[in-house]
């Protein structure tokens, strides 16, 4: 899968980096760069772009209002030296947040994100790409300690949410898997049909799910809490497969 992009950045200088990152990546085409988002308007209703490297802080509009703009078609991945954005840029629906500098693993690893969100969300196609998809879509890349690593899918038990950090816990490894990342990037990365949000801090994967003790998920020693907001997802999830005497 090829994702068309375009760069939004007042400072050539950031603008002529994420360029060249972008060019670098294989599944990344680049098809326009504007110095300013009411010059990258014209584009949204012409010819939308896939995903959007967007600057947050730049004079006439900034990122924030102009990604409020940006309709479905098009994901945003907000590029800004200022931290303090970052809750603001998840509140809008950003697939992800990156700080400056930017360094092209911090780059790949949001591109990959996006990648993998327009793969589990695209529309089904004919029956060999799709079956290629499903084969990609087994496994995503994480960052942790300065590098990138492929995670297993299916080997996932749960996801802890921690601030700014994730932890994924494996059923194969001793210690969780600590990645700088929102749950809601993570969550938007997870197949929806095998991974359910049961808490603000926990997603688990249903399949893993051996036990259910007084309205919490058991893993081991660990005790995972079913919040009022996800109770009524989940105790659907429990019905559809609750065998009776009936």
């Amino acid at each position: 899968m090829e994702l068309k992009c375009i760069v939004v950045d007042d400072e050539p200088l950031a603008l002529g980096l994420i360029e060249s990152y972008v060019k670098k990546t294989p599944f990344l085409n680049l098809v326009g760069s504007y110095s300013s988002a009411v010059e990258a308007s014209s584009v949204l209703s012409t010819n939308p772009p896939d995903l959007m490297f967007l600057d947050i802080q730049m004079p006439e509009m900034n990122g924030l209002e102009f990604s409020k703009l940006v309709g479905d078609k098009t994901k945003v991945i907000f590029t800004t030296a200022f931290q303090q954005y970052a809750l603001d840029g998840f509140k809008v629906n950003a697939l992800d947040y990156l700080l400056k500098p930017i360094s092209y693993t911090d780059f790949l690893n949001a591109a990959n994100k996006a990648l993998n969100w327009f793969k589990m969300t695209s529309g089904s196609g004919n029956n060999e790409s799709t079956k290629g998809e499903n084969e990609e879509t087994k496994s995503i890349f994480v960052k942790t300690d300065y590098k990138l690593i492929q995670i297993e899918l299916d080997k996932i038990l749960y996801v802890e949410g921690m601030k700014d950090y994730v932890k994924i816990h494996m059923e194969d490894q001793q210690f969780p898997i600590l990645s700088l990342m929102s749950m809601k990037a993570l969550e938007s990365a997870l197949p929806a049909k095998q991974f359910m949000r049961v808490h603000r801090s926990y997603i688990v994967q249903a399949s893993k799910i051996k036990e259910v003790e007084r309205n919490r998920i058991v893993f081991g020693k660990t005790y995972i809490p079913v919040s009022d907001s996800y109770k009524d997802v989940f105790q659907e999830f429990i019905d559809k497969r609750m065998l009776t005497n009936q």
